[in-house]
């Protein structure tokens, strides 16, 4: 590859460029090269083969690939547009974008408090960049430095909600925020109004009803539900002078939608299926399919099976992002975190059981056996592929944990969901170890940082295309964009959507570690593997 070229500032239209003196590192590989309009990374991708012979003996072949990236450096100007605008998560996550971007502090009975992003991975977390080799100390950076990714103050937010309540008023009913910080924030958001959505009494809980006065006419899927929402993509675009947008559904949980052979199986099904009407055919569906149509990003944050098979035959046709399925927030993430760390640590876990309880409106809506049956199984499917993965302490195909789910819901505690967790495991000589858990979650707090998370990443990775080269370093590929199924988003999801025939990762270590080698690999870096060699070889 060509020399290191130096960047020129420049932007327009609503773009803003980052110059080469702005970025907070360089790499000054021969492989890496700084354009105007992009950084190109040649890397080289190592993994291994492993093939059983009929003897038992496992064969094991290194494998390396050449991949060029391109990620384009000119941060556009986008819109997030949230499906439940006016819940709790829409609205706390509106309103500590306002907060953010005003450096909003306001007054609690603890103290002063000021406006963050805590909680977002992308904006609160540091990624290792390399060691210093004069103090022999990691030198460890803002993830959010690493790439040319959008600042969430600069988000334009919008979206749709079956409830006409304005932003503010609708902040008020979500009772999550403290009354000083929504004061400051309350006539701005009294002039933000949810978008008319569609509403199909049978996949939300009958308790919704009474929220229901803000809906496109008609109960069941159509084509005019898919160009409605299309346009207000457009206007929404149009309006607001954005280059791009990103929808994320954050409303209530669906029942989950019968897979039938002929109606949702294949694209081609699924759209005569929404232009006859079927019934099991979820508004969460429609939404995605026009999105993709549109080939706008468009991420599931609840559990229900918004992505039927159609639907991501759809996307790979369109060549449009997807992702899902639903936040991983609090009592999941520590699940996944502490289910790794026994497993790993030869401790064989036997029994899970999980109870929560809290009071906000998805709690009220998960009253509701079929929505409930939706997170059941999101939350009880993310210990799966760590179970598989040690066949010494699961030997027994299919062998797991018993795991109990329950949710209740208890209007008392409003927000402030609790989650009561045991683990029940097995140990040396047939002893036995109990873990128990009792976390307390100011749900929305933590879904919120996550939403941004999954519009920053799904945004950035519109900017990045790849190729595959052969062993000498000529190109064997065309530049293309990765696989529609984004499952680079799968630390924030507990049911992380991944492409037809790929394993599902549910580890939390595994899913950070893929996210920042991921960003690694786009800047031309090694994955870091902290063997600190260095170190040991004395």
């Amino acid at each position: 590859m060509a020399p290191h070229a130096e960047e020129k500032t420049g932007s327009g239209g609503g773009i803003s460029s980052s110059p080469v003196s702005d970025l907070l590192f360089k790499n000054t590989s021969p492989n890496v090269v700084y354009t105007d309009d992009e950084i190109r990374s040649r890397y080289t991708y190592r993994t291994t083969s492993v093939t059983k012979q009929p003897s038992g003996q496992y064969q094991v072949t290194p494998k390396a690939q050449l991949y060029d990236f391109k990620v384009g450096r000119k941060v556009p100007k986008v819109g997030m547009m949230l499906v439940g605008w006016g819940g709790n998560n829409g609205t706390t996550v509106t309103a500590g974008i306002m907060a953010n971007r005003r450096n909003t502090t306001w007054e609690t009975r603890e103290g002063p408090r000021a406006a963050n992003y805590y909680g977002s991975v992308v904006m609160g977390s540091t990624m290792k960049l390399g060691t210093d080799p004069e103090t022999n100390k990691d030198v460890n950076i803002p993830l959010n430095q690493v790439l040319p990714i959008v600042h969430p103050n600069d988000l334009v937010v919008g979206g749709w909600d079956i409830s006409g309540m304005n932003m503010a008023d609708a902040m008020d009913r979500a009772a999550v925020l403290e009354p000083t910080l929504k004061a400051q924030l309350k006539k701005e958001m009294s002039y933000m109004v949810p978008l008319p959505s569609i509403y199909y009494p049978d996949f939300i809980a009958a308790n919704q009803e009474d929220r229901a006065d803000n809906v496109l006419e008609g109960s069941k899927a159509c084509m005019a539900h898919v160009d409605k929402i299309r346009n207000d993509i457009r206007d929404f675009k149009a309006k607001n002078g954005l280059d791009k947008v990103i929808v994320q559904w954050t409303a209530n949980t669906e029942r989950y939608a019968d897979l039938i052979q002929g109606v949702n199986d294949t694209a081609d099904n699924l759209l005569k299926a929404i232009e006859t009407g079927h019934e099991e055919v979820s508004p969460s569906t429609v939404f995605a399919v026009a999105c993709i149509l549109e080939q706008v990003p468009f991420i599931n944050g609840s559990p229900q099976n918004t992505f039927v098979p159609g639907a991501i035959e759809l996307a790979e046709r369109h060549d449009a992002f997807i992702g899902g399925d639903d936040f991983k927030s609090g009592q999941t993430k520590m699940k996944s975190a502490l289910v790794d760390f026994m497993i790993n640590a030869g401790i064989k876990l036997t029994s899970i059981a999980s109870y929560n309880h809290l009071g906000n409106n998805d709690g009220k809506n998960l009253n509701s056996h079929r929505q409930f049956r939706s997170k059941e199984i999101s939350k009880s499917n993310v210990v799966d592929d760590m179970v598989e993965a040690n066949h010494v302490l699961y030997p027994e195909k299919g062998e797991k944990p018993d795991h109990c789910v329950v949710i209740k819901y208890m209007p008392a505690v409003g927000d402030n969901k609790r989650a009561l967790d045991e683990y029940y495991a097995e140990i040396f000589m047939g002893g036995h170890q109990t873990i128990s858990l009792f976390n307390v979650c100011e749900d929305s707090l933590l879904a919120s940082p996550l939403i941004i998370d999954l519009v920053l990443i799904a945004e950035l990775m519109t900017r990045v295309q790849w190729r595959s080269c052969s062993d000498d370093g000529a190109a064997t590929t065309e530049y293309k964009g990765f696989h529609s199924v984004l499952s680079i988003l799968s630390y924030m999801l507990k049911a992380p959507l991944t492409p037809p025939g790929t394993p599902v990762v549910n580890a939390l270590a595994k899913q950070r570690a893929s996210l920042t080698n991921i960003f690694r690999a786009f800047v031309g870096l090694e994955p870091e593997s902290d063997m600190s060699l260095e170190h040991k070889l004395i």
